[in-house]
């Protein structure tokens, strides 16, 4: 079985993590896939092929007679998609011959525009998959689980040399608890690859530092015929402490290893305001200096309307995963020669954002990232290839060869 066709029956179930919900998994429709995941696993024989009550799925290929010293890999997905945008009743369009122009997603009146998504052009004559507009696609990260499933289906009847495979797909990971409960001891691998990325030939070993920053504003509402020197309008003290940080630092002006501080929400009124930030740079010291501006403005704007007015809250959320991938670069540049061995050029580029292999690899498991095949992730613009899932499982197969060498 392809890649594609795998992926195709993965996008039926509903995975939508939920940000809200404290639970493991935040949404229980998780296991659905979990439970799918498991009897594959187990069809194909898979070895130790286990669910827990986290809705984490392992599975284990043993080392092949001979290859038993060579290093345990793991490679990882997971099963949750982005509570950005609906996953439910996804329906999926197939247009084979893909002609590098404009698509009509279904009659939502959605555009997948090559204007907008240059990289279109490239993919003319594939078969390329997207949403009907209406939903998001699935393709994150169920490509990178379709992926490492056909792996293992080629490995298993080719019987190719092998060394230990280790197999993960985690819940949770688009609302930042991917690898909260990962057993990376009975896991097994010595080191692993999440298969979450966007072109075939990319590899990611670095990523953002990443924070989430929320300001809770405390306003004076008094009639405004006599509010002279006593009202404090919480909403104007919360559009103040925005216009104090740098301008263009937001996500839309930024690119490569650029942070950004990110408004995702505000609510506000005379007597009450609330904003909600993402923080991310590549940078540690420049993380650093971020965080520090924003403690500055509470600090500030406190002097100036009163003690107490703005209370400034900072959750760190993961850290750039390269200083601990940088003692092992065998696996990039193994991952270079993978995709290298089957006719494409391998670029490393930063993850503007983050994955489970970020906090796998602070937590002891050194985990670089690897492309799906898939681009325009968390909307309805989500799009993938055939052609680009059948090349993120060769890149795999070869990754687990050259380790045999």
């Amino acid at each position: 079985m392809r890649a594609y066709e795998r992926f195709l029956n993965y996008v039926k179930i509903h995975t939508t993590s939920d940000e809200d919900s404290q639970d493991t998994p935040s949404s229980k429709r998780q296991f659905d896939l979990g439970n799918l995941l498991v009897q594959e696993l187990e069809k194909l024989g898979v070895s130790d092929v286990r669910m827990d009550d986290k809705c984490y799925v392992y599975g284990k290929i043993p080392a092949a007679k001979g290859m038993e010293q060579v290093p345990a890999l793991g490679f990882i997905a997971h099963m949750d998609t982005a509570p950005d945008y609906s996953g439910q009743h996804v329906m999926p369009q197939i247009i084979n011959d893909y002609n590098g122009e404009d698509v009509n997603l279904g009659e939502s009146g959605q555009v997948l525009s090559a204007k907008t998504f240059p990289h279109l052009k490239k993919l003319k004559g594939r078969t390329l998959i997207t949403s009907d507009g209406t939903t998001l696609l699935g393709a994150d990260d169920k490509a990178g689980i379709a992926a490492i499933m056909t792996m293992a289906e080629e490995i298993l009847n080719e019987k190719m040399p092998h060394g230990t495979i280790c197999i993960g797909f985690t819940p949770d990971e688009e609302i930042g608890r991917g690898a909260d409960h990962f057993d990376i001891e009975n896991f097994g691998a010595d080191f692993a690859y999440t298969v979450d990325g966007g072109a075939e030939n990319e590899i990611e070993y670095e990523n953002f530092n990443a924070a989430c920053a929320a300001a809770a504003i405390r306003g004076l509402s008094v009639h405004p015929g006599s509010s002279k020197n006593t009202m404090i309008n919480a909403s104007l003290v919360a559009m103040e402490f925005n216009a104090m940080l740098p301008f263009g630092d937001t996500p839309r002006n930024t690119e490569g290893y650029e942070g950004f501080f990110h408004l995702c929400d505000m609510k506000g009124n005379v007597s009450e305001a609330s904003l909600e930030y993402i923080i991310r740079d590549h940078d540690a010291s420049m993380f650093e200096a971020r965080l520090n501006t924003m403690r500055h403005i509470e600090k500030l704007l406190n002097e100036k309307y009163g003690s107490g007015t703005v209370t400034l809250t900072i959750q760190e959320q993961y850290r750039n995963m390269k200083e601990k991938i940088e003692p092992c670069m065998h696996l990039i540049e193994n991952a270079k020669k993978a995709v290298l061995s089957i006719g494409l050029t391998p670029v490393t580029v930063p993850i503007r954002g983050g994955t489970d292999g970020a906090r796998l690899s602070y937590m002891g498991l050194p985990c670089p990232n690897l492309g799906t095949g898939g681009y325009g992730f968390h909307g309805p613009f989500e799009h993938i290839t055939a052609e680009g899932m059948d090349a993120s499982v060769k890149i795999l197969k070869e990754i687990v060869r050259l380790y045999t060498e």
